[in-house]
């Protein structure tokens, strides 16, 4: 079980602080279940309620320092997706982000950001369901490296390429 105060990474909304973890029992029965009211990130006054035992969603604790940095250094290493078909395809982007794995989030993007450059050289634009799951894995791989490494996530992008080139 998650603390009051801890950084989590929750389903496909990405990076929430545990604002507290408190009973639902709206007929004062005494059998209240336990709840973390979660407030994500990427959402400005937003807050999710979701019960402490829920296995519907993916939960797990926000990277730390080292582990980021680590994961970082892996991404050359870490294969992309590659898959004809349209639907398969879509379906394993799915699969990959209800995974909570930042390693699934970086071959989404590896994948997408090869396949945008060779729709770009073709003279095509990228499909509008490869720009909304390379937002979505962009948006959650850069949530949890920025609160692991205390980074304004806008500035993630710039870090991640700088630190692979050191490692050339």
């Amino acid at each position: 079980m998650f603390e009051k105060g801890d950084y989590i990474v929750y389903g496909t909304t990405g990076v929430c602080k545990i604002e507290d973890i408190t009973t639902m029992d709206p007929l004062q029965t005494g059998s209240g279940r336990l709840f973390y009211v979660l407030v994500p990130s990427s959402q400005k006054g937003g807050k999710i309620f979701t019960p402490t035992d829920s296995t519907k969603n993916y939960m797990r604790k926000v990277l730390n320092h080292d582990e980021a940095e680590q994961l970082i250094r892996e991404i050359p290493d870490i294969k992309e997706l590659w898959i004809a078909n349209e639907k398969q395809r879509e379906d394993l982007y799915k699969t990959c982000m209800k995974s909570g794995d930042c390693r699934q989030w970086i071959r989404i993007i590896k994948t997408l950001y090869l396949r945008k450059l060779q729709r770009n050289a073709q003279g095509k634009r990228i499909t509008a369901v490869d720009e909304k799951y390379l937002r979505m894995a962009e948006d959650c791989l850069y949530s949890e490296l920025s609160a692991a490494l205390g980074l304004p996530k806008e500035q993630m992008a710039d870090y991640i390429g700088e630190r692979i080139e050191e490692l050339k």
